[in-house]
């Protein structure tokens, strides 16, 4: 006998149970996909469900784009089917009190319709303006997610304060990339006894949602040098990888989904481990490798070359669209 199931999370599965398993991964839909996959399927389907014609409501590519980035974050479409029909049904009322005019569903009528859009695109250069401030990319059980990784420093007594409802694996993250850092401070122009008197407060905004996974240390350690060395990082640069005490970066999983969160959000460079070279010629295609600058990365230094300003902008207002020279790819 064959059963089918299926889940978002194998973590809790039971081991002796996921062992007889034949485990098949999905990866999300990309934006496009989605707006294919409404414009042949789902539109036509909610429409039919809830009385409407085609030619009493027209639903245009902006108006489903803006119900895709706006309304939903999910690595399928079932929210997106949810929130047309939403739509459906408002058009459905307006045509019963008599509004028999035919709509067409544009931005603005999808804002009138839903209400102000619940998830807003992080301005990044303002994010990033300052020093501390690193893009990472994560992985969730409704695809990928862009988050930010802060980094302070104040007078103390050398003790590391980790905030943000992490989990023990960002945990370790983190103070692997205090160590790393604190062994070669003098490389970038910092006191190696900085600590001595220092109080480190690493942070990661969205504190009741639980963090954890082997992914964020690379954007620990390039917020927490940004904090030390007084150099902005990049707004337009987002990363993932895992690091080690003498300084290599890990593969991590999970690539198409945070490269897709990233592009979402107008990300133009991505910083990735080199052994997940093979991840990206096979699961990113031309289409999402368009527009888009993909970096790989094997060490720290690596990493902090391509994220950091250089020390000559430090000080200044950065401007948009700003390149740090010597990327490596």
């Amino acid at each position: 006998m064959l059963f089918i199931t299926t889940a978002n999370v194998l973590d809790n599965i039971p081991p002796p149970l996921r062992d007889r398993m034949e485990v098949l991964e999905l990866p999300g839909y990309t934006e496009e996909e989605k707006l294919k996959i409404a414009k042949e399927h789902l539109v036509a389907k909610q429409i039919a469900n809830h009385g409407l014609t085609p030619e009493s409501v027209t639903f245009t590519d902006e108006g489903l784009r803006l119900v895709i980035r706006g309304y939903t974050r999910e690595a399928g479409v079932r929210n997106l089917e949810r929130e047309i029909a939403s739509l459906c049904r408002k058009i459905a009322r307006r045509r019963a009190e008599g509004q028999d005019a035919p709509v067409t569903i544009t931005r603005d009528v999808v804002i009138e319709l839903l209400g102000a859009p619940r998830f807003l695109d992080e301005e990044m250069e303002e994010r990033t303006k300052n020093p501390g401030v690193a893009i990472g990319m994560a992985w969730t059980p409704v695809g990928g997610e862009v988050l930010f990784i802060e980094a302070s420093r104040m007078q103390g007594s050398g003790s590391l304060t980790l905030t943000g409802h992490l989990g023990d694996v960002m945990k370790e993250s983190a103070r692997a990339a205090l160590s790393w850092f604190r062994a070669h401070a003098s490389q970038y122009q910092v006191d190696p006894d900085f600590f001595k008197a220092s109080e480190i407060h690493i942070h990661v905004p969205s504190g009741a949602i639980p963090k954890d996974g082997p992914s964020a240390g690379v954007t620990m350690a390039v917020a927490l040098a940004s904090e030390l060395t007084g150099r902005p990082v990049r707004g337009d640069l987002a990363m993932t990888g895992e690091i080690t005490l003498s300084g290599r970066v890990l593969p991590v999983g999970g690539i198409k989904e945070k490269v897709l969160a990233a592009r979402r959000l107008g990300i133009k460079e991505v910083v990735l481990p080199r052994q997940n070279d093979k991840d990206v010629k096979e699961d990113l295609s031309d289409e999402l490798r368009k527009d888009l600058t993909i970096h790989l990365v094997s060490t720290i230094d690596e990493a902090l070359l391509l994220a950091l300003t250089p020390p000559s902008s430090a000080h200044r207002e950065r401007r948009p669209g700003s390149r740090v020279q010597g990327t490596i790819q």
